[in-house]
């Protein structure tokens, strides 16, 4: 894992030096929406309500990403704390709470110009009219800092048991880029490559992924189309695995 930076690879292997400090529960407080956010000292539910579509807010702010997407790592808010195993558990157990980090996902995506069209299978697709995907994918592909944001989310999302819902973003991301020639900035593929698509834990899936983004990047006669995206995925609900020697986005 030489090529993957130094907190996906901890990603990746559990963080085992971290530990579980159990004096320590204010992501699991946020989630059950009993603890307010710092400092925007808002409820879970409040920023879900109030933040919805609000677009300026979510591009201004910063503190609150560390508390929508909690993980095993410190954040640039100090007001926030690194997500505990034993909160994961308690969270994971919590249908109401678990259920919001749904919710926390689709405000993310709306903010980024897509939805999310399944929650079994991960597919992504573009906000639908009259919201306005354009100025969204703008945003994204000159704000960087939102690079930093998708990482944390797709950890996150692991975290929980939605890691289902990764490849399903950055296969929309990919062919966005390969046949739609749309969120193809340099910056934005760099960390997309190196970052995001290692935010996999099963690696058969994250070697597949991984594959069909490279295929993409070196061989400029083959496009990654709408179409292929959805067998894809279709592929996966149905037999588990995104590999399957028939079918044509196979490498």
């Amino acid at each position: 894992m030489a090529s993957i930076p130094a907190d996906v690879q901890e990603f990746l292997i559990n963080y085992p030096r971290n530990g579980d400090d159990r004096r320590l529960s204010a992501n699991l407080g946020f989630y059950t929406n009993t603890n307010r956010c710092q400092p925007d000292n808002l409820l879970i539910e409040e920023v879900h309500e109030q933040w919805y579509g609000d677009h300026d807010k979510l591009e201004r702010k910063h503190g609150f990403i560390q508390w929508l997407f909690p993980i095993r790592e410190h954040g640039m808010n100090f007001d926030s704390q690194p997500l505990q195993p034993h909160e994961i558990a308690a969270i994971k157990a919590d249908p109401v709470a678990l259920k919001r980090i749904l919710t926390s996902y689709n405000l993310m995506l709306d903010f980024y110009g897509m939805r999310l069209v399944s929650e079994e299978t991960g597919a992504v697709d573009r906000v639908l009219p009259p919201r306005n995907y354009v100025p969204r994918y703008e945003n994204l592909v000159y704000s960087s800092h939102n690079y930093l944001r998708i990482s944390r989310i797709l950890k996150c999302l692991s975290e929980f048991g939605f890691e289902r819902l990764n490849a399903g973003f950055l296969l929309h991301v990919l062919c966005e880029q390969s046949e739609a020639h749309e969120l193809n900035a340099p910056r934005l593929r760099a960390s997309m490559d190196r970052w995001w698509a290692n935010c996999i834990r099963n690696e058969e899936e994250r070697e597949w992924v991984g594959g069909i983004i490279t295929k993409v990047r070196l061989d400029e006669g083959y496009v990654f189309t709408r179409e292929m995206y959805a067998a894809a995925l279709e592929q996966r609900r149905s037999t588990g695995s995104f590999r399957n020697e028939n079918m044509k986005v196979e490498l």
